[in-house]
C-alpha cells in the first residue's frame, strides 16, 4: 500500500483497486487461510479500497478424479490497458536459484522490484545450511513432491526439477553472505533497451 501510494501523493482522482487471484480448495485449507488474512488486512486499511477481482479458493478450483487443482496458476497485467489475463512464465527473472534458495530456507515473501529506480534489488540474504540436503537429493520425485510441497497433487510439471536445482544450489552455497554478495551488497538488475535484465554495479562498488 505504501509503495502504491508513494506514486500518487499529488493525485486527487482515481481510486485504489485490488485484484486477488490464486489459491484453490486445497486439503489443508491454506488458500482459505491466506485469502482470509489478505481480505482482513485490506479491511483494516484506512484508505477506501475497491475489490475489483476476486478469483480465489473455490472460485479458482476445478476437480478431477476427486482431486482439486487451481484453474489459474498465474496472471499478467498489461500496465497500459489494465487488462488482466492468464499467463505462464518460462523466464522467471535473474538469480532464480538464489531467490528460490532463500524461499526454501524459510525466508518470508518480499518484493525485490523498486518501481522508482526501475531496478531489481536482490539480497543480501543469509541462511543456515539446509538440513539433510544430501538426503533430499537422493530421494525420488515422489518423495520430494510429497514432502517439500504444500499441495503435491496440484504442482506444475517443473516443480520437482526446480526443487532439485535449488537443493543443489543450497549444497554449493551453505552460507551465501560472502560468496554470493561480495561486500555484503545487493545484486542489482535493470532492463536494457531490448527489455532484458542486465546486472549493474552497486553504488560504491
Amino acid at each position: 500500500m505504501n509503495s502504491i501510494k508513494s506514486f500518487s501523493n499529488h493525485t486527487e482522482y482515481g481510486r485504489l483497486e485490488v485484484h486477488l487471484v490464486g489459491g484453490f480448495s486445497d486439503e489443508r485449507q491454506l488458500s482459505q487461510k491466506l485469502t482470509h488474512q489478505l481480505l482482513s488486512e485490506f479491511d483494516r486499511q484506512e484508505d477506501d479500497i475497491h475489490l475489483v477481482t476476486l478469483c480465489v479458493t473455490e472460485l479458482n478450483d476445478r476437480e478431477e478424479n476427486e482431486n482439486h487443482f487451481p484453474i489459474i496458476y498465474g496472471i499478467a497485467v498489461n500496465i497500459k490497458t489494465a487488462e488482466i489475463y492468464r499467463a505462464s512464465f518460462q523466464d522467471r527473472g535473474p538469480e532464480e536459484e538464489l531467490r528460490a534458495a532463500r524461499a526454501l530456507t524459510g525466508g518470508p515473501m518480499i518484493s525485490i522490484y523498486d518501481a522508482k529506480t526501475e531496478q531489481l534489488r536482490i539480497g543480501p540474504y543469509s541462511w543456515m545450511p539446509f538440513p539433510h540436503v544430501d538426503f533430499w537429493l537422493q530421494q525420488d520425485d515422489k518423495q520430494i513432491l510429497e514432502n517439500l510441497s504444500t499441495s503435491p497433487l496440484a504442482e506444475p510439471p517443473h516443480f520437482v526439477e526446480h526443487i532439485r536445482s535449488t537443493l543443489v544450489f543450497l549444497k554449493k552455497y551453505p552460507s551465501p553472505t560472502n560468496t554470493l554478495f561480495p561486500g555484503n551488497k545487493a545484486l542489482l538488475y535493470k532492463k536494457n533497451e531490448d527489455g532484458l535484465w542486465e546486472k549493474i554495479s552497486s553504488p560504491g562498488s
